[in-house]
């Protein structure tokens, strides 16, 4: 089934919602009538954002700062979460780097495989068992086509994004029958703080116009995609092309390729 129909008790959690997607994907939802739960560690942003919301669409909007790469605030915001009814969870928050694994600071590498991936699987299996106890909802996972294909000089964003995708996807599978539906989003490039984030600003002047998608068409793809029980969503006709292409070209053709681009970013 789709998530359920907005009510006064129930949430939708989105973390990673400061800005980018996430803070579209939390747009999207309040224009439905959900109520959110903000999470990230941003909180003056997250604030921010919430009193729009209320204002915007006359909805609930609880903010929750957590530092999602720090183990124990995870654990922290998840025992917040035990008596909360989630009638979706929008798992977004991450980063990436780009440059050598031989070059680039271990210490931000290790951080980047904890939010991007085991934050998302921590999460995941603390909050699905209630939501298919109640035989509803609905999990999105943002995942990207990075994790489609090998990316040299972006290896370990690529590797996170392919978990990502990859447990989307299985749990789209797996939850089939229970009620409770996953949906993957694997977004191309899209406009956001997150090239700058990501020491990628130098991205948005190689790449033609035409291969962005801003974060509210990816939200909005997503959050569509989500209430009808997609298994993936891919926004944009470049997305869709580059995702396809790293499903199906031969490894031998694209690492040189990718090795190349993403050597050229650095």
């Amino acid at each position: 089934m789709s998530i359920p129909s907005p009510t006064p008790d129930a949430r939708v959690l989105i973390t990673g919602a400061s800005s980018g997607i996430g803070a579209a994907l939390a747009e999207s939802f309040a224009r439905r009538g959900h109520s959110l739960i903000l999470v990230a560690r941003r909180e003056d942003r997250l604030h921010t954002l919430a009193a729009r919301l209320r204002a915007d669409h006359v909805v609930d909007a609880d903010v929750l700062a957590c530092d999602l790469a720090d183990g124990a605030a995870r654990a922290q915001l998840l025992t917040r979460l035990e008596t909360v009814e989630l009638a979706a969870v929008g798992l977004n928050a991450g980063f990436a780097t780009y440059g050598s694994v031989l070059e680039l600071d271990p210490a931000r590498e290790r951080e980047q495989v904890v939010l991007n991936a085991v934050a998302v699987h921590d999460l995941a299996l603390a909050l699905l068992p209630s939501m298919v106890a109640r035989g509803r909802g609905g999990v999105l996972i943002t995942g990207s086509t990075a994790g489609n294909q090998p990316s040299p000089n972006n290896a370990t964003y690529a590797a996170t994004k392919a978990f990502a995708n990859t447990l989307a996807e299985s749990l789209h599978g797996e939850l089939a029958g229970t009620g409770v539906t996953c949906t993957l989003l694997a977004p191309g490039p899209v406009r956001t703080e997150f090239a700058s984030v990501s020491d990628l600003g130098a991205i948005e002047h190689r790449l033609p116009g035409i291969a962005w998608v801003t974060a509210e068409r990816a939200a909005e793809a997503a959050v569509r995609g989500l209430v009808t029980g997609r298994r993936r969503v891919v926004p944009g006709p470049i997305a869709k092309l580059q995702g396809f292409g790293g499903m199906h070209t031969p490894r031998s053709i694209l690492n040189p390729v990718l090795r190349r681009v993403y050597g050229d970013l650095r």
